[in-house]
């Protein structure tokens, strides 16, 4: 009777480990989604991390451009939403290269603008003296993860679009060998144009 609970327990281990490597590999596979919910969680806590706890309309109707640093999680959130429909969206072979890569893009860039005349205002007052340097760390952590992840959106974004006009590369040399009809329809389309 022990052999067979600890059996049990041996495939419960077993179990949680293939779960775990599946999701692992999900999140290496699928650098978008990983990188929308870094996008999401990082300067959340960032943010939560170098100000004083306050409900979210508290820091809403406390807003001044130069002061507060509540919309840039906001700007995050907000181009990993769009981010991630656009990629939902058009995440297959045929589309998957042009309106993924110019969205992804475009809201990167606007946001990479808008966090950059942030940081102009936010650093250039003389407001810092009543902030002790721990949370100035954090407000230049936020700024820079906010940075990052927007420069490592189009990044993704190009990988993706060079993986997608590879795999049509390899497919316009031998297209018989395809089996995809979707795939061969977007093939045709290209040659068209």
């Amino acid at each position: 009777m022990g052999f067979f609970k600890e059996n049990r327990v041996v495939r419960g281990v077993k179990t949680v480990l293939f779960l775990i490597t599946m999701f692992v590999s999900f999140l290496v596979f699928s650098a978008p989604i990983l990188l929308i919910i870094a996008d999401t969680l990082v300067p959340s806590a960032l943010l939560s991390a170098s100000v004083s706890p306050q409900p979210l309309y508290a820091h809403l109707s406390n807003y001044d451009f130069r002061y507060s640093l509540i919309d840039i999680p906001i700007v995050s959130i907000i181009r990993s939403a769009i981010i991630l429909c656009v990629y939902s969206l058009c995440d297959r072979p045929g589309i998957s290269r042009g309106p993924y890569f110019a969205i992804a893009t475009i809201c990167s860039v606007s946001s990479l603008i808008f966090v950059s005349l942030k940081a102009s205002y936010v650093f250039s007052t003389l407001s810092y003296t009543s902030v002790d340097a721990y949370g100035r760390a954090m407000e230049i952590a936020l700024f820079l993860s906010s940075w990052i992840l927007a420069i490592g959106h189009i990044v993704v974004a190009y990988r993706i679009s060079c993986r997608e006009r590879r795999k049509l590369l390899v497919y316009k040399i031998d297209i018989e060998a395809n089996g995809y009809p979707r795939l061969q329809k977007a093939l045709q389309e290209e040659k068209v144009k």
